[in-house]
Parts: structure tokens; C-alpha cells; sequence
């Protein structure tokens, strides 16, 4: 069982695994840990944002839709690279899920379809929203890219995971798709070589 980072190790992780951070507003008080429990944390979630812009995107996330209260992440990577940290604690981001993809990022083993939506995942995983429009064909520009890298790598050596710890959406949750337009095998792949 792992609790999670305070803010300020959170922070100093990220810095230290070379990310450009922006902190945005309160983002260390801003969470939803009123509607449940954030923790014990088992793994990194990836998504795409389905926005465009970088100043649209930090905010969508920070402030949520009406149809879902912000935070919807704890980082927002942007497609310069940047990571504008934007909640701690719980956040609306992974909804329900499959529980036996669960007991497998905590075993560190190998996937199983995801097929069932029983399971809290805004309490389980850091998540962070890549800007993207989730088309297959909005770019994913290389400094992106290697920032997602390095969050993932980031948050998995504070905790001591390997890369089995680093999920999409997709994994998660039946009828998702994201992040689309990269695979998450090859994500991990690279998540690997930097944790070596």
C-alpha cells in the first residue's frame, strides 16, 4: 500500500525527473476529497484532453465542465511539454473501472481486459490530461511526449514501481479510448528504459 506524495514531494518528483511544472492557483488544496478517500495510489493514468489550446485545456481541467467538478487531473501536460499541476488529492479523472485491472497494476503484471466498471479509480491513480484532440490525428509533438515520460518515470520512482504501474484510460475503463494516437505498450517501453 502506498500513500500518496504530499504536494511538495510531488512537486520535487517531477522537478527532479527534469519536467517544466506550472503551478496553477491553489492547486495543492484544490481536490475532491470531500465526495471519498484519495489513496492508498497504485499507479499513473494517461489521458487525452479532447481540447485544444494550452490556456482552454489548464482551464477545462482545473475547473471541470458542469457535468464534472474540477479537478479532472493532477497535471495537465501541454504540447510544448510543460506540466501545469492543477489539483492534489482526488480528482475526477479515472471514474469506475475494472477491478481485476487494478489487482494487476498492483501485482506489476500484465493486463487483462478491462470488462467491468466496479471499482473507484479517482482514489487508486495520479492522472494527467495530455492536450490533445483524441482524433488520431491531432500531433503528438516529441517534447510531449517525453514529458509524459518523465511524469510517468517520475511518480513511479518516488513510489518504487516499474513501468507495469502506468496505464491509459483505455485500460481502465470499457469505452474509453485514450490517449489515442500512441500506445501505451510503447509508452511503458519507454517509461522502463528511463527507471533503468
Amino acid at each position: 500500500m502506498a500513500p500518496p506524495m504530499s504536494a511538495g514531494a510531488f512537486l520535487d518528483a517531477l522537478r527532479n525527473e527534469g519536467v517544466s511544472v506550472v503551478e496553477v492557483g491553489d492547486w495543492r488544496e484544490h481536490n475532491r476529497n470531500h465526495k471519498g478517500p484519495w489513496g492508498p495510489v497504485h499507479g499513473v493514468m494517461i489521458h487525452h484532453s479532447v481540447t485544444h489550446g494550452t490556456g482552454a485545456t489548464v482551464r477545462i481541467c482545473y475547473d471541470g465542465r458542469p457535468d464534472l467538478p474540477g479537478p479532472l487531473c493532477h497535471g495537465v501536460i501541454t504540447k510544448d511539454g510543460t506540466v501545469h499541476l492543477v489539483g492534489h488529492g482526488r480528482a475526477n479523472h479515472a471514474g469506475l473501472g475494472d477491478d481485476d485491472v487494478l489487482r494487476a497494476v498492483i501485482a506489476e503484471k500484465a493486463l487483462p481486459p478491462d470488462n467491468e466498471a466496479n471499482t473507484d479509480g479517482n482514489r487508486h491513480f495520479y492522472g494527467f490530461e495530455c492536450e490533445n484532440l483524441g482524433d488520431g490525428e491531432d500531433p503528438w509533438p516529441e517534447a510531449q511526449l517525453e514529458a509524459i515520460e518523465k511524469v510517468a518515470a517520475a511518480v513511479c520512482r518516488r513510489h518504487g514501481w516499474s513501468e507495469r504501474s502506468v496505464i491509459g484510460h483505455a485500460e481502465w475503463q470499457p469505452g474509453k479510448v485514450d490517449p489515442r494516437g500512441f500506445t501505451m505498450g510503447w509508452l511503458r517501453e519507454r517509461v522502463r528504459d528511463r527507471l533503468k
